[in-house]
């Protein structure tokens, strides 16, 4: 019995040693989480792919500052230097938003990028794997992947979904991208057991579009309301949540526009035969070329509104926690 112990601690420290290895949770970011103060997970591939340069720094940095505002610790998460980063620094993330060649690495990625020993900014489903890894429970991010359209022909469904599935992170959005099949996507999110939870709303956000015409079976109104479904769900063993915050009303776009506006979009992605990782930030910025950049200004806005509820959502779970 001994020896099975010692194997186990022998076997526990390697696993420690090798973590520690590929992941590094920032001072600041470890400080926070040994307090039990609120943290905020961000991604990045918003920074190197889902903006254009300076506004993405821009956004970056002011992102960051909203969720310190709310009172919680930020954690914007890459791959830096071949190591997985919980906390990227200032000058990572201006790196990040100058770099025209960053990689882009979702779950599956991670460890290429890794053993590459370069940078890669992460996606949904690659930050969800930070940030469970690093003990965060609340990430906050503009849009998620989901299922493309189309799905009759062919299937592509992001990672996103799966992921989300399996890591126990509550992940605000503003729903799923417009560019996507929002019905779809909800189906892929039943079928994978992700609560999908409406904040001040009962219809399922589409990114630039408070409404999408698909209903929500659950609605909350407040953070302590949501502290607790979301404490509930962890307590039964279970995985992600989704918790959809429609955008600010001044900043939503009308749906029957974007709409428009993503037809063409995608008629040009057939027309350019753009495929895999570079499908979604080609309609993103055809779409936002054809709204006349309002499309951008309503991304930005709904990003600062999700990373505003994320510090709250993070300080509301751990007062529940403290009882």
């Amino acid at each position: 019995m001994r020896t099975d112990k010692a194997a186990l601690r022998a076997a526990a420290l390697h696993y420690d040693t090798a973590m520690r290895d590929l992941l590094d949770i920032r001072p600041e970011v470890a400080e926070a989480l040994s307090a039990k103060r609120p943290v905020v997970a961000l991604e990045s591939t918003l920074i190197a792919h889902g903006l254009p340069y300076p506004r993405n720094l821009e956004t970056a940095r002011r992102v960051e500052s909203v969720v310190r505002e709310a009172g919680a610790v930020p954690a914007t998460v890459g791959v830096a230097g071949g190591r997985l980063c919980v906390g990227l620094n200032a000058q990572e993330i201006e790196r990040f938003a100058r770099g025209r060649d960053t990689a882009k690495a979702s779950g599956r990625d991670l460890a290429a990028a890794i053993a590459g020993g370069g940078d890669a900014a992460t996606t949904v489903a690659a930050t969800l794997v930070a940030a469970h890894l690093a003990g965060i429970r609340v990430f906050a991010t503009g849009g998620i992947g989901g299922v493309h359209r189309g799905r009759g022909s062919h299937l592509d469904v992001s990672a996103d979904l799966a992921e989300l599935a399996r890591r126990p992170v509550a992940l605000v959005s503003a729903g799923a991208k417009a560019i996507l099949d929002l019905a779809g996507t909800l189906e892929v999110l039943e079928t994978q057991g992700v609560p999908v939870i409406g904040y001040g709303t009962n219809e399922f956000p589409a990114f630039y579009c408070r409404q999408s015409g698909l209903p929500l079976d659950v609605q909350v109104d407040r953070p302590e309301a949501a502290a607790r479904l979301i404490q509930a769900h962890w307590t039964l063993g279970l995985g992600g949540l989704l918790i959809a915050n429609p955008p600010p009303g001044a900043a939503a776009l009308d749906p029957v526009e974007v709409e428009a506006l993503v037809g063409r979009a995608l008629d040009d992605v057939r027309s350019a035969r753009v495929g895999g990782k570079r499908l979604t930030p080609f309609l993103l910025d055809r779409v936002n070329e054809l709204s006349g950049g309002r499309t951008l200004e309503a991304n930005v806005a709904l990003i600062e509104a999700n990373a505003a509820l994320g510090a709250e959502l993070a300080a509301a779970v751990l007062a529940l926690d403290r009882g």
